[in-house]
């Protein structure tokens, strides 16, 4: 049976499922989950991150991880790890920018938290000389080594849960039968969100238990080892309401529940929370930055005239990477970057505005 058969068998034994359960089998499915079995990257995939806009991204975070590395006072091993390296672009470029800080780009143990057997895969490749270590979990990683931790467009992968408000309060958002055999939404049982006066009928609350957990993780991780660990993801930096659960294919929006495990589903990240959690477990968080301030901040508009003195048949092209990166109607306002670190410890970029 097909991953749409199956779930629909099991919303047929057990009842509609929860908007997180659909998604984790969506994602991860061991037989045809999007991630596990067929993950599209870059412009001829389903969805493009920054690392495939331009070069620019990955090699200002490799600048960043030295200048963090520099501030912890130069560490020897210090780990270098990224949470879902996609096909290991971000790395690539980040280890380039490495290079010169030399003292660094020999200091680096380089591991690879990463779930997905074919995107593991295409990592071996890109990265080979490398020579990085794989983890399934950051749990799963050596202990004892001071950590400087990125991730790109995560967090959005993670699970939610949903709440529909009803004429008799909120209501869980699940996932049961339409009809003919198709999937659809449908409100269930009392859900956990808290009376909210004034929220109009049809309001969505979206919640992740799987992007807390991991909030608390990462905290327990460098207050254990020392380090900061970057989140780039586009979501919100305060509370709120609204449906942001979306599938794409191909470069296009689809339904959620129109092809499941064929398209990449994703949800708006609760940039609050993420860091609540992580400051539950002892860390230090930043301010939420846009990425178009987080990426000004580190020099990107400089880096992007450097290219085109070195370059200039490709000025054209280099302003509209940069512009994709930094621009408030493309990814520079809803993208947001925020930093996780032990105590002690000052971020590059998130220092208070002067």
């Amino acid at each position: 049976m097909s991953l749409a058969e199956r779930l629909a068998a099991e919303i047929a034994a057990n009842g509609p499922m929860s908007v997180s359960r659909y998604m984790d089998a969506c994602l991860n499915d061991p037989a045809e989950g999007y991630y596990a079995t067929r993950p599209a990257l870059g412009a001829d995939g389903d969805f493009l991150t920054a690392p495939h806009v331009t070069q620019m991204f990955g090699e200002l975070l490799g600048l960043w991880a030295a200048e963090v590395w520099l501030r912890m006072g130069r560490p020897s091993p210090v780990r270098l790890v990224e949470i879902g390296p996609g096909d290991g672009t971000m790395m690539i470029d980040i280890l380039r920018a490495a290079r010169s800080v030399p003292a660094f780009l020999a200091a680096i143990d380089l591991w690879l938290v990463e779930t997905s057997v074919p995107l593991r895969a295409l990592q071996q490749a890109a990265l080979a000389s490398a020579h990085p270590g794989w983890a399934t979990r950051l749990e799963d990683l050596p202990d004892a080594a001071p950590t400087i931790l990125v991730a790109n467009e995560v967090l959005d992968c993670c699970p939610i849960d949903q709440a529909v408000m009803t004429r008799d309060g909120w209501r869980e958002r699940r996932v049961g039968r339409g009809g003919a055999g198709s999937l659809a939404f449908e409100s269930g049982g009392p859900s956990p969100v808290g009376p909210s006066p004034g929220v109009r009928v049809g309001s969505i609350r979206e919640w992740s238990d799987v992007l807390t957990t991991l909030g608390r993780t990462v905290g327990r991780l460098l207050c254990r080892t020392s380090g900061v660990a970057l989140f780039l993801d586009y979501g919100r930096d305060a509370a709120g309401f609204g449906d942001t659960l979306q599938a794409l294919r191909r470069h296009r929006k689809e339904g959620p529940l129109a092809s499941p495990g064929s398209a990449d589903l994703t949800a708006h990240v609760d940039f609050p929370a993420f860091l609540a959690a992580a400051r539950a477990a002892g860390a230090r968080t930043s301010a939420i930055r846009e990425q178009g301030n987080f990426l000004r901040r580190l020099g990107i508009e400089n880096r992007a005239r450097m290219l085109i003195a070195a370059h200039p048949d490709r000025a054209n092209r280099i302003g509209r990477q940069l512009a994709r990166l930094i621009d408030d109607g493309e990814m520079g306002k809803l993208f947001k970057a925020v930093c996780v670190h032990s105590p002690g410890l000052d971020p590059p970029a998130f220092e208070a505005a002067r």
